[in-house]
């Protein structure tokens, strides 16, 4: 028989697996998304418009449409199959499933595509007279990007970058469709054995992880309100 604390433990291993899901999404995809960025607003006009393309077809397609075609289409396409973890950790092992790769490596590029707007609209906001100031001043380019722009970007996006957070968040879920053991995979399971509530428990979950986060990015925001901007 089913009980409270083992349909609170399952549920807690799938919140394990969004965990792990939202933190590398964003480890990864925010670097991503600024080399991105950069590609998008280059002088060399082919790797501009090949990247915009790119940026494009990945923000008008949706998520779970992506997660299918970087986990079915290489292996019909290539016979390729993502590899399977034998670290010898076992808990390790089984949050790293194949699965769990090859939604994080969607998740990764799809989000890159939407940060790399939102650093790319934060760039070009900064008029040309700071750096134009900064080389005056005998700065070089790297020294008026790190010292001058970058930290007033950072403040002009948070709030857009944001909602992307959030957002993710939820999107964990999509995880889902090819089986990865997350929140809502671990929730539809006991849905299907005539529980109810533990849908209603796992909305508790994502709740509280969004509260958290939403103080967390508040918090960052206070502390660059010294750019008046």
């Amino acid at each position: 028989m089913t009980t409270f604390g083992s349909i609170t433990l399952n549920l807690l291993n799938g919140f394990t697996s969004s965990l792990v899901l939202f933190f590398l999404t964003l480890l990864f995809a925010l670097p991503l998304g600024l080399m991105m960025a950069f590609c998008s607003m280059s002088k060399f006009k082919p790797l501009s418009i090949l990247m915009k393309i790119i940026v494009w077809v990945l923000r008008g397609t949706p998520l779970m449409l992506q997660i299918f075609v970087i986990f079915y289409v290489p292996g019909i396409l290539f016979g390729f199959t993502w590899p399977i973890m034998h670290t010898g950790w076992e808990w390790f092992d089984t949050v790293f499933s194949t699965r769990l790769i090859a939604a994080l490596v969607a998740f990764i590029i799809n989000y890159a595509a939407y940060f790399s707007e939102i650093y790319r609209g934060g760039i070009q906001s900064i008029s040309k007279g700071q750096y134009e100031a900064g080389h005056v001043l005998g700065m070089t380019k790297r020294d008026i990007f790190f010292k001058v722009i970058l930290l007033q970007v950072i403040k002009r996006i948070i709030p857009p970058m944001s909602n992307e957070v959030i957002t993710l968040v939820k999107d964990t879920s999509l995880a889902n469709v090819i089986a990865v053991t997350e929140l809502m995979y671990e929730a539809h399971l006991l849905l299907t054995k005539g529980l109810i509530w533990p849908i209603f428990y796992a909305g508790v979950f994502y709740l509280v992880f969004n509260g958290v986060v939403t103080v967390g990015l508040g918090y960052l925001e206070k502390k660059l309100d010294y750019f008046k901007v």
